[in-house]
C-alpha cells in the first residue's frame, strides 16, 4: 500500500525522530478536488510541524558544525 511519511531530517535528529504524518494513500485521495485539498492540508500541517521540530537544532551553535 502506498504511504506518505513526513518526519524530521534524520541526519539532524536521533533515531527516535518523530513521525509527524504516516498515512496510507490511495488514488481516491486525489479523485476529487475536495479530497486532494484535504490530503494537501494534512501534508502542510505535517511539514510545518517538522520544520518547527527542527528549528531549535538550526538555531544551536552545534548545528552549524560540519
Amino acid at each position: 500500500m502506498p504511504r506518505i511519511i513526513v518526519t524530521t531530517d534524520q541526519s539532524q535528529l536521533p533515531d527516535n525522530a518523530p513521525v509527524l504524518l504516516d498515512e496510507q494513500v490511495r488514488s481516491v485521495h486525489l479523485s476529487t478536488s475536495h479530497a486532494a485539498s484535504q490530503l494537501i492540508e494534512r501534508l502542510v500541517w505535517a511539514i510545518g510541524d517538522a520544520e518547527n521540530a527542527e528549528a531549535p537544532l538550526r538555531a544551536s551553535p552545534a548545528a552549524a558544525l560540519p
